[in-house]
């Protein structure tokens, strides 16, 4: 099993396929199990190379820290694998982490693609839409909030839950406490004056029905990077890759060849 170590914290990736290097970001308390599908699909095209950030999956997990240090990490995998040039795929959390790599160091990310993104919150995007819907979940109770919430943030559902069950069944799940603190590390980012730097050719998609990061946060973000292009999928909501997956595979492949 693959792993190296950025500032003492121990990191896994899995590194499969030939060709191009493919960098893959997954999302929130998931891991690069999430990728399953594209690894699959893409692995015979393009050298796959999917990290388990901070605090996830097999990497190790700090009580604590940021968005910067996932950024950092990101980072310190190119390094460490001496790759100048990278096409790099992002989902929710991973398009953050994305976007700060190709700011940081724009001439090293060729391609970009930043599905179910946003490029600034104050809190966490659950806490976002939670302010949202406020009047539709008013006199809930937290439980009762997160126990419809997925109906707010996939359209899908099935296909969401048959995904969510197999990245389950093979990985090691955050506890409360490790949630908590991969949470916190999504405060208070905000990417908009700097997103002009990126140079990559950009793709960005998202769900018509994502009551997390909904559509215009991702058309915003397409709108302030520089040859950017937007796709809205009009039956997915959080996870277009999952509930419209054929499409999504599609869409990526083409951009990327």
């Amino acid at each position: 099993m693959p792993f190296f170590k950025n500032e003492g914290t121990r990191l896994f990736y899995e590194d499969t396929g030939t060709g191009k290097p493919l960098v893959l970001l997954h999302g929130l308390t998931s891991n690069h199990q999430m990728f399953y599908r594209e690894i699959g699909y893409l692995k015979d095209k393009f050298r796959i190379i999917a990290l388990d950030s901070r605090g996830h999956g097999d990497s190790d997990r700090p009580a604590e820290f940021t968005l910067d240090d996932h950024i950092a990490d990101t980072i310190a995998l190119l390094d460490h694998l001496k790759l100048d040039s990278v096409y790099v795929l992002g989902v929710s959390m991973g398009s953050y982490i994305a976007q700060g790599v190709a700011i940081k160091q724009p001439e090293r990310v060729e391609k970009l693609i930043l599905a179910a993104t946003k490029s600034y919150g104050e809190q966490s995007s659950m806490a976002e839409m939670f302010d949202r819907y406020k009047e539709q979940l008013e006199g809930m109770s937290i439980s009762e909030k997160l126990a419809i919430s997925s109906q707010l943030i996939f359209h899908d559902q099935e296909a969401v839950n048959a995904w969510q069950k197999r990245i389950a069944k093979n990985s090691r799940m955050l506890n409360a406490g490790e949630q908590a603190a991969a949470s916190a590390a999504l405060r208070d980012f905000d990417f908009r004056d700097d997103l002009k730097r990126i140079t990559a050719e950009t793709l960005v998609i998202s769900g018509k029905h994502d009551g997390l990061n909904p559509p215009e946060k991702g058309r915003e973000t397409a709108v302030l990077i520089p040859n950017a292009d937007y796709m809205e999928f009009q039956d997915s909501g959080h996870a277009p890759n999952v509930e419209q997956d054929r499409l999504f595979l599609g869409v990526v492949e083409k951009f990327l060849e």
